[in-house]
Order: structure tokens, then C-alpha cells, then sequence
């Protein structure tokens, strides 16, 4: 049985939105390793034909290395207000 999320899933939600961003990069992970397997693969079969599979693996894995400091150092999953345009002290026009 897959696991549930044990409330309504909002990307207000600072658990939510760090799980979010962790599959995201799992995703990304993933994906950089089955392109790049393959660029590889071709590679190796006909080196002439994919001269370029250094650079793309290089600017790949850099941009996920970008994306996991990012999601792992950087990303601020605090408690966000509900909405970034009230104003909690009231300013009426007497």
C-alpha cells in the first residue's frame, strides 16, 4: 500500500513542499543517470558519433550538484503566512 499524506496536501505546507522538492530531485537524479547511461552507451559503440557527451555530462552534473545544494543547504521550508500581502497591524483612515 503506497504511503498517504495524513492531511489536505497544500505547498503552503513546509513538509509538503520539502517532500515535493526531494522527489523533484530524485527525479532529476534519475533522469541525468538514464540520458546520460545511454549517451554513453553510444559512445562507447562509436566514439565519432557522439563527440559531445563530455560536456553534456559535465553541464548536467553540474546543474544537479546546483539543485541538490540548493534543495539540501539553501531552501527555506519555514512556515509561510497565508498571504504575503496582509498587513497584521491594522492602518485604518481616521
Amino acid at each position: 500500500m503506497p504511503p498517504r499524506w495524513p492531511r489536505q496536501p497544500t505547498r503552503q505546507d513546509p513538509a509538503y513542499r520539502r517532500l515535493e522538492d526531494r522527489m523533484n530531485f530524485a527525479v532529476h537524479v534519475a533522469a541525468c543517470l538514464a540520458v546520460n547511461s545511454g549517451l554513453w552507451f553510444l559512445h562507447t559503440l562509436n566514439p565519432a558519433w557522439v563527440t559531445w557527451v563530455q560536456w553534456v555530462t559535465g553541464i548536467w552534473a553540474t546543474g544537479l550538484m546546483a539543485h541538490g545544494v540548493y534543495i539540501f543547504a539553501i531552501a527555506d521550508y519555514s512556515p509561510s503566512p497565508l498571504s504575503p500581502l496582509a498587513d497584521p497591524v491594522d492602518q485604518g483612515d481616521s
